[in-house]
């Protein structure tokens, strides 16, 4: 059974850092791609940054360019997400996402509330 638990979120105020982690296990991690969404209310789901499992190369949205950061610890099974700069726009509902064989995963998400 695949399970991903984010934790790591909470109330910041405009300006702010978190940092998101995310526990895999039931897929082989070091061969899943990696990626944290994010869903304010009344908004779709948006992608806020990716990881690849063989150069570890990232990709983010230009919304949270320059100011998250993805990594993973393939030993560890996890997933991080740092968020630096946070703003008001930037509160929502955020999901640990991987990608294996073809399939699609999400964790039960983690709440980031930017306010002051």
């Amino acid at each position: 059974e695949v399970q991903l638990v984010e934790f790591g979120g909470g109330l910041v105020q405009p300006g702010g850092s978190l940092r998101l982690s995310c526990a895999a296990s039931g897929v082989t991690f070091s061969r899943s791609i990696m990626s944290w969404t994010r869903q304010a209310p009344v908004k779709a789901r948006e992608f806020v940054a990716g990881i690849n499992w063989s150069d570890a190369g990232t990709r983010y949205p230009n919304s949270v360019k320059v100011r998250f950061t993805i990594s993973r610890d393939n030993v560890k099974s996890m997933v991080y997400l740092q968020m630096n700069d946070l703003n008001v726009d930037d509160t929502a509902v955020y999901y640990c996402q991987a990608d294996y064989l073809a399939k699609t995963y999400w964790g039960q998400g983690t709440q980031v509330t930017v306010s002051s």
